[in-house]
């Protein structure tokens, strides 16, 4: 389903229900898809997004730490780099 954001600024509150219900509400900005709009639902989205494929679990349960690694120091703005790139 997709709607106008002048619709869904309009009828805001109905379109929360249509979500609510199940229904993924695509909004458009001038025909042109900019958001979805989806019921939360009880499984966390993490778990989700595993199910479906989108991500996977990493291989270690630990991460990394970053105590002991020196911190960077910039010398300069980093415009300056940015300039000195493009060059």
């Amino acid at each position: 389903m997709d709607v106008a954001i002048s619709a869904l600024r309009a009828e805001l509150s109905r379109w929360i229900e249509r979500a609510r219900s199940g229904e993924e509400v695509v909004i458009t900005d001038r025909g042109t898809p900019v958001a979805r709009l989806l019921s939360i639902d009880a499984a966390p989205l993490l778990d989700q997004l595993v199910q479906r494929g989108v991500l996977n679990r990493p291989d270690r349960a630990d991460r990394p730490l970053a105590r002991g690694a020196p911190r960077v120091r910039a010398r300069g703005p980093v415009a300056d780099l940015v300039t000195e790139q493009r060059d």
